[in-house]
């Protein structure tokens, strides 16, 4: 995707309301070249007023980059398991806790802003190791919140949890780590991902991430599609209520510049074919920015 495109596109997602982004990984170009004007992005993401600029990294390197580039926010890919770490990042998770503890030390020492989350992969299910208990899964958790992170989210990297495994885990998270506990990172593999996002929101989670037209899925995760659907998840908080602060309308819209910029690539998504319901109206009694539709949708007059 061009870098122009790319910075059009952040300024469209925060335009429409979306306060924080995860604008780029800082990863080596070699492995994903898609990334390597993520410093660029960085930049043009960091003028856009009230913007919370988040970016991924696997490792010390990447994560120094990162800090040096500006950003308010890291996240950190920690698997639970072995195989899927060697997979992902090319460490076992013993070595990848210790990275995580010289990250933080370095963060503490020479950048003090900057929030660090562990986001804890294959959480729920991996796709190379099979089956993860809530046991291994707090483990992790458990020796992030050892090594300094601010906070440590749970990720369905592979798309294998259900909501009563949810609901269950993230009830365990909050109850061992307090405000630790973090957000909630949904892949829509298994047609799961928004039932697992009402399961989340029964939990007490507040932080739940989304990809614009369900793009992405992690390369290293075999099957694995991208994130829940943006657009999908704030109608589905809107309509129950939760006040998001988005403009579902504009949101559709960014997706033109997705269209243009990546020609061929599949959109996944249904809020932007069936549009909002006729006497829509969002948490805080916004009236929608455009037309709502005057009768039933063709072929839907039952």
């Amino acid at each position: 995707m061009p870098t122009a495109a790319k910075c059009r596109w952040i300024s469209a997602l925060a335009a429409a309301g979306l306060k924080e982004i995860e604008v780029g990984s800082f990863v080596p170009a070699r492995l994903l070249p898609q990334m390597a004007d993520v410093r660029e992005v960085v930049a043009h993401a960091l003028t856009i007023p009230g913007l919370h600029v988040a970016v991924l990294a696997p490792n010390l390197r990447g994560s120094q980059s990162a800090f040096e580039a500006g950003v308010h926010k890291l996240t950190l890919p920690v698997s639970v398991t072995n195989a899927h770490s060697m997979a992902n990042i090319r460490k076992t998770t013993a070595q990848m806790i210790d990275e995580v503890r010289e990250i933080v030390a370095l963060r503490d020492a020479r950048f003090p802003g900057v929030q660090i989350e562990a986001g804890v992969s294959v959480a729920f299910g991996c796709t190379i190791a099979g089956a993860v208990s809530d046991d291994q899964t707090m483990r992790m958790c458990l020796a992030m919140a050892e090594c300094g992170v601010d906070e440590i989210g749970l990720s369905d990297t592979s798309g294998y949890a259900n909501p009563t495994q949810v609901r269950r885990l993230f009830r365990r998270l909050q109850a061992e780590l307090g405000d630790k506990a973090g957000g909630a990172h949904f892949h829509n593999t298994r047609g799961q991902g928004l039932a697992n996002v009402v399961a989340a929101l029964d939990a007490g989670v507040t932080t739940i991430d989304a990809s614009q037209a369900g793009l992405g899925g992690c390369p290293y995760a075999p099957g694995a599609t991208g994130n829940i659907v943006t657009e999908d998840l704030v109608f589905l908080l809107e309509a129950m209520g939760y006040d998001t602060g988005i403009d579902i309308d504009a949101l559709v819209a960014a997706r033109a510049i997705l269209t243009e910029a990546l020609p061929g690539e599949a959109q996944y998504g249904h809020v932007q074919d069936a549009g909002l319901p006729k006497g829509f109206s969002y948490a805080d009694g916004r009236a929608p920015s455009a037309p709502q539709p005057e009768g039933c949708l063709l072929g839907d007059a039952q």
